[in-house]
């Protein structure tokens, strides 16, 4: 029989790449907590109608992209029940806040999340079938100021402050507005109309979304397609009047507190629940798919599920393409693989020594060091290349230190070899 291998668009995250994903990870935690946002977990599959009404039937997630079953009954009398692997996360923390009555207790809820999603898409570069995000929401009924176009602001200033502590440089803001539930339906009928005559010219994704979803087709990257799209409807001319306002208060707090943007008339984003503000954040390291981060407000997105009012905001970003851009910036990769070595390398010249020597480093370790442990039946040479390759310094333990109370240390970078008793082994080694 063959070797079994990963499926098709998923893979294995080895070291020392996962560092760089703890890395990301670490620091989203650390700069959410600032904000106050606790983190949620939610289920990983979910009633397929929750996708079907929260994202929308007639967006390429639900109509091409989910893992879709149907879970076989319990009892001949039962129906049986479709699921689907998360396709995005922002319904299943909608649920939740409807379910656990989160809202009840009149305050804005800030959740965020770190986990895989699933979509069955075409494999590439920073895109895989089973892919994985972080994402933030804040939601709560009207009376806890979930609607404020400041909560707007606030997400994406700490947004700005999460790519700054990343290191990420580069990137650009594109934001927009998509209206309110009374903007979009005027907007989309003169969308409509205008590809009437325009969409057999465009490419064949775009000529089918001209009738399902013509929102989509302002998205589109075929790069023939571009200077076509640019002469449909802005959406800019439908927004009503508290639609305007909501936008200019959230473009003059991102000036406030010097958060650069670019107006973007056709960043629409593709899911149906989003509502006035949607945006993203790209950067030219990622290539022609260079959406970093996006998201947007959902303001009707919980009555759309059976909740009550309870208008949000939020984003999601891969992670994949969090560290390609790092990578791409060589940020933080050499200071990750660097931070792989081991503070020492514990080198037993005996195997009468073996013992205490897991005992020595039982003590760094506890100390808060990282220490890899030698074997006493390797040579001398043999422990020095081992300890060269997985620490920046090597301890010898023979016969001798254990006698004495002294351990010999070398710095492989330095080349210094210096003596130190025991009891100052961690405080040298960098013990905190």
């Amino acid at each position: 029989m063959g070797q079994i291998k990963a499926v098709r668009g998923t893979r294995d995250l080895l070291p020392p790449e996962t560092e760089l994903w703890n890395h990301i990870e670490a620091t989203a935690r650390r700069v959410f907590a600032r904000y106050a946002f606790g983190e949620i977990r939610t289920p990983i599959f979910e009633d397929t109608q929750l996708f079907a009404r929260g994202v929308g039937e007639e967006t390429d997630i639900v109509s091409k992209e989910m893992y879709t079953w149907e879970d076989r009954a319990r009892a001949q009398s039962e129906k049986a029940q479709m699921l689907t692997l998360r396709p995005e996360n922002t319904a299943g923390v909608v649920r939740a806040y409807i379910e656990h009555k989160l809202g009840d207790a009149g305050l804005l809820q800030k959740l965020y999340y770190i986990g895989p999603q699933f979509r069955r898409e075409r494999p590439q570069k920073g895109r895989y079938r089973q892919f994985y995000q972080i994402g933030a929401e804040v939601i709560g009924p009207p009376s806890a100021g979930s609607e404020s176009p400041l909560r707007d602001a606030e997400i994406l200033e700490m947004l700005a402050t999460l790519l700054e502590a990343l290191s990420i440089t580069g990137w650009t803001l594109e934001l927009n507005s998509v209206g309110s539930a009374t903007d979009r339906p005027r907007y989309i009928q003169a969308l409509r109309e205008a590809l009437v005559d325009l969409a057999p010219t465009l490419c064949v994704d775009c000529q089918r979304r001209a009738v399902t979803n013509p929102l989509r087709v302002l998205d589109c990257k075929v790069p023939e397609d571009q200077a076509k799209i640019d002469e449909l409807p802005k959406i800019a001319d439908f927004l009503d009047e508290d639609s305007r306002a909501h936008f200019a208060q959230v473009c003059a707090a991102l000036d406030a507190c010097g958060v650069a943007y670019t107006v973007s008339p056709r960043l629409v984003r593709g899911l149906d629940y989003y509502t006035r503000t949607t945006f993203e954040f790209t950067h030219g390291g990622l290539g022609a798919q260079n959406a970093l981060l996006g998201g947007g407000r959902y303001d009707g997105l919980s009555e759309a599920i059976g909740g009550p009012k309870a208008p949000g905001i939020g984003f999601a970003m891969g992670t994949d393409r969090l560290v390609l851009t790092l990578q791409a910036q060589q940020v933080a990769l050499g200071e990750s693989s660097a931070a792989l070595l081991a503070d020492a390398y514990i080198a037993p010249l005996g195997e009468a020594q073996q013992a205490e020597s897991l005992v020595l480093a039982r003590e760094l370790r506890r100390a808060g060091l990282r220490v890899e442990l030698g074997d006493g039946t390797f040579r001398l040479k043999k422990s020095f290349e081992m300890g060269n390759k997985l620490a920046r310094r090597i301890v010898l333990f023979g016969e001798q230190e254990a006698v004495s109370g002294m351990v010999t240390v070398k710095d492989f970078q330095t080349g210094e070899q210096t003596k130190v008793p025991r009891g100052e082994l961690a405080k040298m080694l960098g013990a905190q």
